[in-house]
């Protein structure tokens, strides 16, 4: 037998993929909740936070089951993404809708334009980055961006700006500044990116990928 034929490669039926597929099937879920009522339904705004919550967390789980269990599959890295693309999308694209009428309501339209633009932006680049041989993995800086983009996500989705009183107000505010936050980091680390790949191609001999 010979030793040094390469290890099978994992199956696409996996646990990570599975709750990949299932993260991509509750975007309309998610949606729905979000959306019941013109985002007006207290209750219904309750659940969709915690359908995002969940959702969110099966992206971490996925990422560490099939990296600590050498589950890594070709569908997997494609897949994950768009389950990510596609949820926070939802998200933002949601609660822009939500928030329409409020007196922030444009200037949330248009952080969730510059958000929207960055994020698909950076990852058809990075699909090409790796067809030319080139692997962009996130710094901290896009790592840090998708945690408060998380937080920022999951404060809109609660309805503060139905509730009255004190906290809620407070609570607003704070998801405010945390967007503007994820939203400065989503356009400093994205510009970063696009620097580092013209970096890496023009390391590129002509006629031929670097790796």
């Amino acid at each position: 037998m010979d030793s040094s034929r390469p290890a099978d490669k994992p199956s696409n039926l996996n646990v990570p993929n599975v709750l990949t597929v299932i993260r991509i099937l509750g975007v309309p879920v998610f949606g729905w909740l979000l959306l019941h009522d013109g985002g007006e339904s207290i209750g219904y705004r309750i659940a969709a936070w915690a359908a995002f919550v969940v959702l969110m967390a099966t992206d971490k789980i996925d990422g560490d089951i099939a990296r600590k269990h050498n589950l890594i599959t070709d569908f997997g890295k494609m897949a994950d993404p768009i389950a990510d693309k596609a949820l926070t999308g939802m998200a933002f694209i949601g609660l822009a809708i939500i928030f329409t009428d409020q007196p922030w309501g444009t200037v949330f339209w248009i952080a969730v334009v510059l958000m929207l633009v960055r994020e698909w932006g950076i990852t058809v680049m990075r699909v090409v980055m790796v067809r030319r041989g080139f692997v962009m993995p996130a710094g901290r800086g896009g790592k840090l961006k998708t945690v408060l983009q998380s937080v920022a996500i999951a404060g809109y989705c609660l309805p503060f700006e139905i509730w009255d009183g004190p906290v809620p107000t407070v609570m607003l505010a704070l998801t405010h500044v945390v967007m503007a936050a994820a939203l400065v980091l989503a356009l400093v680390t994205g510009v970063q990116y696009v620097l580092d790949a013209r970096r890496l191609a023009a390391q590129t001999p002509a006629g031929g990928a670097s790796r």
